[in-house]
């Protein structure tokens, strides 16, 4: 590269340095000034030459003012890097390489920041001589040389790492890894530190040029073990965090030693060291290995974990432990964490979250503090190890927690009652012989006069929410649910936080056996809606919903409907359709809609109504943003998706009466552009949507089943698990309804419906849906769907087997009985799997059982008596006896 020889004009430069003090000017019109200034600036070309040459030339100014020159140059190196010319990309990098070492390490830093920022616009293979002169750079004798490369080649391995292993580049990979291990015994911290975070960017790829070294990188890391620069442990310990993970064959050897190293580690005076050491934990409980290894070292670990629990006083301070009223006080918008919405999924005969898909309840509290630290991650690490060590780990609790839950000092009975929640499912069953003396205990701590022992206290109590609703009710359900509404009251925002999440968990588990509370448990709640500030009213909606989804239609009575529509369609009428409260809010409405059934009727027309015109605004927003992104902004589409689901929830609660509003609308040809939304999401709720009018108002849908099943027939794409499920289980309520019509749409649809079905490792929601649909096709159209019979008759009967007597079983099995009538030949290698699924019928209506009958008592003929005992001498004496007992055979 040729130097360039540039140099500033004194005016401009006075010019630039004016507006660089200007923007640092508390003052809000100053700064929309300079903002201004800098937008005009931006057209002339060499503006960008001065913000360098500020940066690394002018030594007069002040390092802020420096390197904010630095950072304005970053910023439009990220917004316009393509259109500089040529001669200006090539200044700034040359003066970046140039002062790679200046003295201040804020100018170094800045420095290194922009290379990253020019190689992630610009690519590497662009600045060639970038890597080999860093690397050079490394051996520098000036310390500064060295640091400001090392600092530049660690952002580059953050931002970069892909790109260092790819063959375009020749694997720089090879060369730097050797390199960098070379720097692990440098004198000086700070460059023994960059070297293992440059090392640490290559661990979780797996990258070949740091496996060749991997003994040599172990080795460094077992020398800086008990490095005094706390830096430096803190990388040594994220590395072998990660090494758990990616090569614990090599970590096996000195595994007693590197437990020894990280239960030291764990007590570390740094308590950022000891969280990355804590993380040590989290990591090997995930390994097969770990009982074999942690065995014999619990008794020493369980007590570091327990003591990381408690809450340290920077903690306190930062929660504001000792504020204990402050329901009055208006949240911050900033403390408000985004919501992300979750669409529907059909599963047999309802309409829920995905299996396994739960919330996680082990969010033990502060989110207000959401950053990771020692309490949580030692909590997560006692959770996940009861896992693994069950009710082995409990000699070792127990005595600790005797002594931490009736500590005076607060602080400590607080870790306690945490560490009890921490080991609730893993040791439940050798908890349960203390819980009738321990749950009562806790029902008391939840009047203790701390605001933050009553909110863990919520949080403990639900985790043993199961075991409570077991029990008959006077013991501890009643006093407990009572406690519990009164912290829903709390005058603490936090607890009243922790008490409507845990009343949400204990309503899931208790479902229908809080019927006869509701009127109070609706009572305290909608008291709450007068009481919240901003934050804690959306997770109100939440437990309001949850508690619809768990009583169901016991919700419909007036003197419910009463309390609590009115709070409900008040929020409804104060929000703007831009506000994205109005999410927890369709959602909770949504769940109440179906729970209240025609109950919800007078509601209907403007929820209703609303909802097809948040999903039309959204689809207007999409289109204008993808005619004219500059002009027009992407739309928020959950504003779409939570409408979609609450027009689902509302058409299975009104059923039929919802036809009224769909014909007077234009919602089908809405529904047909979101069925087609590049969006899974989107997609996922759409034919959630069109399953459910189909049940509630078929002649509405009926028109358009010609352009509805190509889309439907396209989703049938199992790599998107939701979008496929509900697509398919929408074919299933469409073939009920449309009967024989169907038969032109068959071959769209039943081959891949054959694939998923035979397909390995299929969700169990997903198989059970794909054979009921399969079923039902059949039933509807025997004549096409049963010269395919033996290519998924076995699997069709295993997916079935499991779920229990409903409608949608019995529409499928009809049409597999008709299917088997029509070609007998297709299901004969597989008949004891039929056999088999009949079985799992408790009682079956009176005509398909005939039908069940007239099949086996038609294969017996067939064989033989003979031959049908020695088929039938295979069976399991169960089957044998159940057919006998109620077929006859």
């Amino acid at each position: 590269m040729a130097v360039n020889l540039w140099q500033p004009e004194d005016g401009g430069l006075q010019q630039i340095l004016q507006l660089l003090r200007e923007s640092q000017s508390p003052d809000n019109a100053t700064q929309r000034a300079v903002q201004q200034k800098l937008e005009e600036l931006n057209k002339y070309p060499d503006f960008n030459n001065y913000l360098i040459f500020v940066l690394t030339k002018l030594t007069s100014e002040d390092e802020p003012t420096r390197s904010l020159s630095g950072l304005i140059l970053k910023n439009n190196i990220r917004a316009h890097y393509e259109k500089f010319p040529p001669e200006v990309t090539d200044f700034i990098k040359q003066e970046c390489l140039g002062s790679i070492g200046d003295p201040s390490p804020l100018i170094r830093a800045t420095i290194g920041i922009l290379v990253t920022t020019i190689v992630a616009k610009g690519s590497l293979e662009n600045w060639p001589g970038l890597l080999p002169s860093l690397c050079q750079n490394l051996d520098s004798e000036d310390y500064n040389v060295c640091e400001g490369a090392f600092g530049a080649l660690q952002k580059i391995c953050e931002d970069s790492a892909e790109v260092l292993d790819t063959e375009a580049l020749n694997r720089p990979l090879n060369i730097l890894i050797p390199k960098f291990l070379q720097f692990f015994k440098h004198n000086s911290a700070k460059i023994r530190s960059h070297a293992i975070a440059c090392v640490n960017q290559f661990i979780i790829s797996r990258s070949q040029a740091l496996m060749m070294h991997i003994d040599s990188f172990l080795e460094n890391l077992f020398f800086l073990s008990t490095d005094e620069d706390s830096e430096v442990r803190k990388n040594v310990c994220r590395a072998l965090v990660m090494l758990v993970e990616v090569r614990m064959d090599r970590l096996i050897p000195h595994i007693n030693n590197l437990v020894e190293y990280m239960l030291m580690r764990t007590q570390d005076p740094d308590q950022t060291v000891a969280l990355e050491a804590c993380e040590f934990w989290l990591s090997l409980a995930e390994q097969p290995i770990c009982k074999e290894v942690l065995t014999a070292h619990t008794d020493r670990l369980i007590p570091v974990l327990i003591h990381g629990m408690k809450y340290s006083e920077i903690d306190i301070i930062l929660l504001k432990g000792d504020v204990e009223d402050d329901e009055t006080i208006p949240d911050k918008e900033s403390d408000i964490k985004p919501r992300f919405h979750r669409s529907r999924t059909h599963s047999i005969g309802k309409s829920g979250e995905e299996e396994g898909d739960d919330e996680d309840d082990g969010s033990m509290d502060d989110d207000a503090l959401s950053d990771w630290n020692l309490r949580k991650c030692s909590a997560a690490a006692l959770d996940v190890l009861a896992n693994v060590f069950h009710d082995e780990i409990l000699p070792v609790v127990l005595p600790i927690l005797k002594e931490l839950l009736f500590h005076q000092e607060w602080e400590i009975k607080e870790s306690g009652i945490l560490v009890l929640g921490a080991i609730a499912e893993g040791c439940m069953n050798g908890m349960m012989v203390h819980l009738p003396e321990l749950i009562p205990y806790l029902i008391t701590c939840l009047s203790d006069k701390k605001a933050l022992v009553r909110s863990i206290t919520c949080w403990t109590l639900s985790r043993y929410a199961h075991w409570v609703v077991g029990q008959p009710h006077e013991l501890y359900l009643k006093p407990l649910m009572t406690e519990l509404l009164k912290r829903v009251l709390d005058a603490n925002k936090r607890v009243q936080e922790a008490a409507c999440s845990a009343f949400a968990t204990l309503e899931e588990e208790a479902c229908t056996e809080l019927v006869p509370y509701l009127g109070f448990i609706l009572e305290t709640l909608v008291y709450a809606f007068g009481k919240y500030q901003h934050k804690n009213l959306l997770i109100l909606y939440d437990a309001i919903g949850t508690l619809a989804d768990s009583v169901g239609h016991h919700l419909n009575k007036p003197e419910y409907i009463t309390l609590l529509m009115p709070p409900l369609i008040e929020k409804w009428n104060i929000l703007k359709d831009t506000d994205k409260d109005l999410f927890p809010l369709l959602e909770c409405l949504s769940s109440v809609a179906t729970a209240l059934q025609s109950g919800f009727l007078p509601y209907c027309e403007p929820v209703f109504r609303r909802c097809v015109s948040l999903i039309e605004q959204t689809l207007n927003q999409d289109f204008a943003h993808f005619s004219n992104p500059e002009q027009f902004e992407a739309p928020d589409k959950d504003f779409m998706i939570v409408a979609l689901d609450l027009l689902s929830g509302l058409a299975e609660g009104v059923e039929h009466h919802i036809e009224a509003l769909a014909s007077s609308s234009n919602l089908l040809k809405l529904l047909y552009q979101c069925m087609q939304d590049p969006m899974a999401e989107v997609r996922q709720s759409s034919f959630a949507l069109l399953g459910d009018l189909t049940k509630a108002c078929f002649p509405h849908v009926k028109p358009f089943i010609g352009e509805f099943m190509p889309v439907l027939g396209a989703n049938l794409n199992p790599e998107f698990i939701s979008v496929c499920n509900n697509a398919t289980w929408a074919i299933g309520e469409l073939s009920i309804k449309a009967g024989e019509d169907m038969k032109p749409y068959v071959p769209v649809v039943l081959s891949r419906l054959i694939v998923i079905i035979n397909r390995p490792n299929t969700p169990k929601t997903l198989l059970e849906n794909t054979a009921i649909t399969i079923g039902r096709l059949g039933l509807v159209c025997p004549q096409t769907v049963a010269p395919m019979l033996q290519q998924f008759i076995r699997q069709w009967c295993t997916s079935l087997r499991n779920i229990r007597d409903n409608e949608e079983k019995d529409s499928s099995f009809r049409g597999v009985c008709e299917m088997i009538n029509l070609n007998p030949n297709g299901v004969v290698q597989d008949f004891i799997f039929f056999c088999d699924a009949i079985a799992s019928w408790v009682s079956p209506k009176e005509d398909l059982k005939e039908m069940f009958f007239k099949i086996l008592h038609g294969f017996k003929n067939q064989v033989g008596d003979e031959n049908w005992t020695r088929f039938s001498d295979q069976f399991p004496p169960p089957l044998r006896e159940r057919l006998a007992q109620h077929y006859g055979v």
